[in-house]
């Protein structure tokens, strides 16, 4: 018995280093011919760079790395690295990747359980970078650029030129060090029926009421109106009901995406200051003169999450869905509202994530032509009436490679190729194609989105123009991600249900955040730890000049919209808007 079971592992061995063996620049060449194309990179240089994958990974498998285990979340993109470069990266580089795909909610859940016992679950992680705050102030994720400088600079791509990164920004912490890097992106704009918006019967009808053309709205006021044209006026548009507003109100955590991905800063309520307002974010939480340390979100102490602002945004929201949007929408998750306007019967929707962009492109949709062109276009949201130039305009998701510190350091090495793997020059046209969510600049500028820019309804057109960076994902301010997000659900549910006036919900919502920062002022942090300000009286801090905003007289000026094409030519120049 002893010689077999002796034999079956030789012949095991045997098997295991056939299959390292095969591992290769045979295999690369074939991905290279059959998949990674197009490409920014010719064949010879995506060889060139698969080599160095290839040498890399030897070294790894020298010291025992067989497999790593990595998560994100359930996303098109994050679905073909799982399934395609999972498999290529195995194939080329000899080490199996377990890339599992979980809910975002479950993702920082298992991430939060990580940093609490300090043993992290998964090699590699890709966290959304509104985490940024909290992964640097608890000192529990290793600094990348400390990582390509020191202990990983022999698994660090020569190739991988981080200038390229359109999200950086977004995942570099108070101390200038790049703490993730992007994997995928995508903003929030609004969304709209560009062949119901030329048509010449409604938009005469349209001015005839309201005195001024029917267009892209650049304002809160120009949303609404449009809003109740389509909802009210028209009602139906061949024989099926036609809405002015789509969105969702059920009680569950996506309703609090809804508000932290910058809605409050869509209508004004933040500071100026990109990527995000300063001293004031988008949450309404203040920071100290050094930029990094909160001191507070009630007005009260300083901030603007219960601002006249604030209450203006929720308000907005409620009426708005109440109003214009299909009854059902009020019962419905983010999910279950995405596929919504696919279906035909959404004139406009102020909020809609462009990594739906792919799934509202296939042909037969009532959305869709004939040709397979859109009906729909994507422009920049309209600003509410506090908003002001040099604000953040909306948000902008970017799921990033995050890493623990104190990991298995030949894990993180290999999870730290893996990354690099599915960003690199040589995969990333094709995934930008797969999922239409940009990470490399070069990608966006590559003939191949210039020959098909008039399939994405304005989507090149956006991320090749300046206004990207003016969409922006969740900033440091936020000192804890996970606690202080799941705060906002509960609140802005109750007054959603009419339990509670939005003002008494933001002011809850304040008041709860500062018992979280006040929490963490106590149990101190490893670096820049709230220190909240005293309450004071609250119109001592309301201002005309800055944040919190002081309550305007008129919360609904006139309407303004731009055609169109006015707009892509300005993005073409260069312009924001």
């Amino acid at each position: 018995m002893k010689m077999r079971y002796t034999a079956l592992a030789l012949a095991a061995a045997m098997f295991a280093a056939h299959g390292a063996a095969s591992a290769g620049e045979a295999e690369a060449k074939k991905w290279i011919d059959s998949e990674f194309q197009p490409s920014t990179l010719s064949k010879d240089k995506q060889m060139e760079e698969m080599k160095w994958f290839i040498e890399a990974a030897k070294k790894l498998q020298a010291k025992g790395v067989k497999e790593v285990s990595v998560v994100s979340e359930t996303l098109t993109t994050h679905e073909y690295e799982s399934k395609t470069l999972a498999k290529a990266f195995e194939e080329i580089t000899g080490i199996k990747v377990k890339h599992d795909l979980i809910q975002e909610g479950d993702v920082v859940e298992k991430l939060q359980t990580s940093m609490q016992s300090g043993k992290s679950i998964y090699d590699g992680w890709v966290s959304d970078s509104d985490l940024i705050g909290t992964h640097y102030r608890y000192g529990k994720i290793m600094s990348l650029t400390e990582y390509m400088g020191g202990a990983g600079k022999e698994y660090t791509n020569p190739g991988l030129d981080l200038k390229d990164f359109i999200g950086t920004s977004f995942t570099t912490a108070p101390d200038g060090q790049l703490y993730q890097l992007p994997d995928q992106q995508f903003a929030n704009l609004y969304w709209f029926r560009a062949d119901l918006f030329a048509r010449k019967d409604l938009q005469d009808k349209f001015k005839a009421k309201y005195g001024y053309d029917l267009g892209v709205p650049l304002n809160w006021s120009a949303y609404e109106d449009i809003a109740e044209f389509f909802s009210v006026d028209v009602k139906n548009i061949d024989g099926k009901p036609i809405y002015g507003h789509m969105d969702y109100g059920k009680k569950d955590p996506s309703l609090g995406w809804r508000f932290t991905d910058a809605w409050l800063s869509m209508a004004g309520a933040a500071d100026k200051g990109i990527p995000n307002g300063m001293p004031i974010d988008e949450w309404g939480i203040r920071v100290a003169a050094d930029k990094c340390t909160p001191t507070g979100a009630a007005v009260s102490r300083g901030g603007a999450t219960n601002s006249p602002a604030a209450v203006y945004a929720l308000t907005k929201y409620i009426d708005w869905m109440k109003k214009y949007a299909p009854k059902e929408a009020m019962g419905m998750t983010f999910g279950e509202s995405g596929p919504v306007p696919a279906q035909g019967q959404i004139a406009q929707q102020i909020f809609w994530y462009t990594a739906f962009t792919a799934d509202m492109t296939k042909k037969g949709l009532p959305v869709v032509n004939e040709d397979g062109s859109p009906k729909w276009r994507m422009a920049p949201g309209p600003n509410g009436p506090y908003w002001k130039q040099g604000m953040q305009n909306g948000y902008q998701d970017v799921g990033s490679w995050t890493f623990f510190k104190g990991h298995d350091a030949n894990k993180t090495a290999a999870a730290w190729l893996y990354a690099q793997f599915i960003t690199a020059k040589t995969t990333s046209l094709k995934k930008s194609i797969t999922g239409l969510t940009f990470i490399r600049d070069s990608d966006i500028r590559s003939d191949f989105f210039t020959q098909n820019a008039n399939k994405y309804g304005g989507l090149i057109e956006f991320y090749r123009s300046p206004a990207r960076v003016a969409w922006t994902p969740t900033g440091t301010n936020v000192p804890d991600y996970p606690k202080l997000a799941q705060l906002w659900w509960k609140n802005v549910a109750e007054a959603v249900t009419g339990e509670k006036t939005p003002q008494k919900a933001m002011d809850n919502l304040a008041d709860e955040m500062d018992n979280v920062m006040a929490r963490l002022e106590r149990a101190g942090m490893a670096k820049c730890a709230p220190k909240l300000n005293p309450k004071g009286d609250p119109a001592k801090y309301l201002s005309d000049d800055h944040a919190p905003w002081k309550k305007l007289a008129n919360e609904k000026p006139k309407g303004e919209t731009i055609d169109y094409n006015k707009l892509l030519t300005a993005w073409k120049e260069g312009k924001v808007r």
